[in-house]
């Protein structure tokens, strides 16, 4: 063998060392490297729900945040309002007159409540016809009171003559006793409470002393039960 075979052959083994060496210290290095850790089993951690607030912490929140209510020791009374001062001159008029005689049942714009014992109903008729304007009477109804055993009869006066009165009515009233339901008429200062107080008589059961014609016209004239609009009569069969 040459020279020169022999030295070739040197260089191939001593590169197929080198790269023998190389590889091995790869292997080396891959098997020195860390294996990566393997993946955790440990369960993730859930974030906890708030718990709701106990009772009593719910009971003190509602006293905290609802308005008390008001006392009723502590509201103010109601007070009647002011009557209107014409009406109030009117009522002054009568009470100067007649005093205690005229009970006041209540005043409001246009409005007039009087009320009277029937044995005074005739002069204060006349005063309020004579000195006052309230010249004619518009309507004459009555009220059953079964609890009081009483009738009241109503006279709804207006005035034609004073034109500061057009509006106006005065309820002017007197109560009697159901058993014998009695009042003076009014026909001899007012004309046309004639055919009113016939049906007051008619239905109701009031007697008008001294009213000329206390007789039925709407109801027949066998009619044998008692008035129709007291409060206790029944219609028959029901």
């Amino acid at each position: 063998m040459s020279a020169n075979n022999k030295e070739e052959l040197n260089k191939l083994a001593a590169g197929s060392q080198t790269k023998h060496s190389s590889s091995t210290s790869d292997d080396t290095a891959q098997q020195q490297q860390p294996a990566p850790p393997p993946p955790s089993t440990q369960p993730k951690q859930i974030p906890a729900k708030p718990s709701p607030p106990s009772a009593t912490a719910a009971a003190s929140a509602a006293t905290t945040t609802t308005p008390p209510k008001p006392s009723l020791a502590s509201s103010p009374a109601k007070t009647q309002p002011e009557p209107p001062p014409f009406e109030k001159g009117l009522v002054e008029q009568l009470k100067n007159k007649f005093g205690d005689i005229v009970k006041v049942v209540f005043i409001k714009p246009l409005r007039i409540k009087i009320q009277v014992e029937p044995q005074d109903i005739v002069g204060v008729a006349s005063f309020l016809r004579d000195s006052m304007g309230f010249d004619h009477a518009e309507s004459v109804a009555g009220t059953d009171y079964p609890k009081d055993n009483q009738i009241e009869v109503v006279y709804h006066l207006g005035s034609y003559s004073r034109e500061e009165l057009a509006a106006h009515i005065l309820w002017l009233t007197a109560r009697t006793n159901k058993d014998d339901a009695r009042l003076p008429t009014l026909i001899n200062i007012y004309k046309s409470v004639e055919y009113h107080e016939r049906e007051c008589y008619e239905m109701l059961g009031v007697y008008f002393e001294g009213h000329p014609r206390n007789e039925r016209f709407l109801l027949p004239e066998d009619w044998a039960d008692i008035p129709p609009l007291r409060k206790d009569f029944r219609i028959k069969g029901r």
